[in-house]
Protein backbone atom coordinates (compact mmCIF):
# COMPACT_ATOMS: atom_id res chain seq x y z
CA UNK A 1 0.00 0.00 0.00
CA UNK A 2 1.28 3.69 -0.95
CA UNK A 3 0.28 6.52 1.19
CA UNK A 4 0.43 10.09 -0.02
CA UNK A 5 0.42 13.13 2.88
CA UNK A 6 0.53 16.59 1.71
CA UNK A 7 1.00 19.90 3.30
CA UNK A 8 1.52 23.63 3.32
CA UNK A 9 -1.80 24.63 2.13
CA UNK A 10 -3.46 27.90 3.92
CA UNK A 11 -4.41 31.09 3.52
CA UNK A 12 -2.69 34.18 1.75
CA UNK A 13 -3.16 37.53 0.14
CA UNK A 14 -3.20 37.86 -3.28
CA UNK A 15 0.69 38.22 -4.72
CA UNK A 16 1.61 36.10 -2.04
CA UNK A 17 3.44 32.60 -1.53
CA UNK A 18 2.74 29.04 -0.98
CA UNK A 19 4.72 26.15 -0.95
CA UNK A 20 2.85 22.68 -1.10
CA UNK A 21 4.55 19.07 -1.08
CA UNK A 22 3.44 15.97 -1.30
CA UNK A 23 5.10 12.92 0.10
CA UNK A 24 5.01 9.51 -0.74
CA UNK A 25 5.74 6.42 1.27
CA UNK A 26 5.35 2.20 1.42
CA UNK A 27 5.84 -0.51 -1.03
CA UNK A 28 7.07 1.60 -3.78
CA UNK A 29 9.66 0.47 -6.60
CA UNK A 30 9.76 3.57 -8.58
CA UNK A 31 7.76 6.89 -8.90
CA UNK A 32 7.10 7.54 -12.76
CA UNK A 33 4.50 10.09 -12.91
CA UNK A 34 3.63 12.49 -9.90
CA UNK A 35 1.41 15.39 -10.55
CA UNK A 36 -0.68 18.35 -8.59
CA UNK A 37 -3.86 19.04 -9.56
CA UNK A 38 -6.88 21.31 -8.55
CA UNK A 39 -10.33 21.40 -7.98
CA UNK A 40 -12.87 24.40 -6.78
CA UNK A 41 -16.21 24.05 -5.51
CA UNK A 42 -18.48 23.07 -9.19
CA UNK A 43 -15.66 22.85 -11.11
CA UNK A 44 -13.69 19.91 -12.51
CA UNK A 45 -10.69 18.64 -11.27
CA UNK A 46 -7.73 20.03 -13.38
CA UNK A 47 -4.01 19.17 -14.19
CA UNK A 48 -1.80 22.20 -13.03
CA UNK A 49 1.67 20.74 -12.82
CA UNK A 50 3.19 17.48 -13.37
CA UNK A 51 7.30 16.07 -13.38
CA UNK A 52 8.15 13.02 -15.32
CA UNK A 53 10.86 10.16 -13.91
CA UNK A 54 13.48 12.22 -16.31
CA UNK A 55 12.78 15.37 -14.66
CA UNK A 56 10.87 16.93 -17.39
CA UNK A 57 7.99 19.25 -16.09
CA UNK A 58 4.47 20.38 -17.86
CA UNK A 59 2.82 23.49 -16.97
CA UNK A 60 -1.04 24.69 -17.41
CA UNK A 61 -1.11 27.70 -18.94
CA UNK A 62 -2.78 29.96 -15.88
CA UNK A 63 0.15 29.07 -13.45
CA UNK A 64 3.42 29.06 -16.28
CA UNK A 65 5.69 32.02 -14.88
CA UNK A 66 4.19 31.39 -11.37
CA UNK A 67 4.36 27.80 -10.18
CA UNK A 68 7.14 25.27 -10.24
CA UNK A 69 7.15 21.88 -9.94
CA UNK A 70 10.29 20.17 -8.29
CA UNK A 71 10.99 16.80 -6.95
CA UNK A 72 12.96 15.18 -4.65
CA UNK A 73 13.67 10.97 -5.89
CA UNK A 74 15.72 10.39 -2.64
CA UNK A 75 12.57 11.07 -0.57
CA UNK A 76 9.86 10.51 -2.54
CA UNK A 77 8.78 14.14 -2.51
CA UNK A 78 7.04 16.23 -5.09
CA UNK A 79 7.26 20.31 -3.96
CA UNK A 80 4.52 23.09 -6.01
CA UNK A 81 6.24 26.61 -5.16
CA UNK A 82 3.64 28.42 -5.94
CA UNK A 83 4.18 32.30 -6.10
CA UNK A 84 2.18 35.85 -7.76
CA UNK A 85 -0.69 33.86 -6.44
CA UNK A 86 -4.11 34.98 -7.23
CA UNK A 87 -7.90 34.52 -6.05
CA UNK A 88 -8.67 32.34 -8.74
CA UNK A 89 -5.66 29.64 -7.63
CA UNK A 90 -8.25 29.19 -4.77
CA UNK A 91 -8.96 25.44 -4.68
CA UNK A 92 -8.10 21.94 -3.31
CA UNK A 93 -4.93 20.62 -4.11
CA UNK A 94 -4.38 17.11 -5.02
CA UNK A 95 -0.86 15.44 -5.71
CA UNK A 96 -1.12 12.15 -7.58
CA UNK A 97 1.11 9.27 -8.18
CA UNK A 98 1.61 6.53 -10.69
CA UNK A 99 4.12 3.97 -8.81
CA UNK A 100 5.21 0.53 -9.81
CA UNK A 101 4.42 -1.23 -6.69
CA UNK A 102 5.97 -4.77 -7.97
CA UNK A 103 7.08 -6.06 -10.72
CA UNK A 104 4.60 -5.23 -13.52
CA UNK A 105 2.31 -3.64 -11.48
CA UNK A 106 1.43 -0.33 -12.00
CA UNK A 107 -1.10 1.33 -9.40
CA UNK A 108 -2.13 5.60 -8.92
CA UNK A 109 -2.58 6.72 -5.94
CA UNK A 110 -3.98 10.72 -4.91
CA UNK A 111 -3.16 12.34 -1.78
CA UNK A 112 -5.91 13.72 0.54
CA UNK A 113 -5.69 17.07 -0.41
CA UNK A 114 -5.02 20.30 0.82
CA UNK A 115 -6.84 23.45 0.58
CA UNK A 116 -5.20 27.07 -0.58
CA UNK A 117 -7.23 30.08 -0.05
CA UNK A 118 -6.08 33.27 -1.88
CA UNK A 119 -7.88 36.46 -0.65
CA UNK A 120 -8.17 39.83 -2.79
Amino acid sequence: QVQLVESGGGLVQAGGSLRLSCTASGSIFSITFIGWYRQSPGAQRELVADILTGGSTNYADSVKGRFTISRDNAKNTVYLQMNSLKPEDTAVYYCKVVAVVQLGVVRQYWGQGTQVTVSS
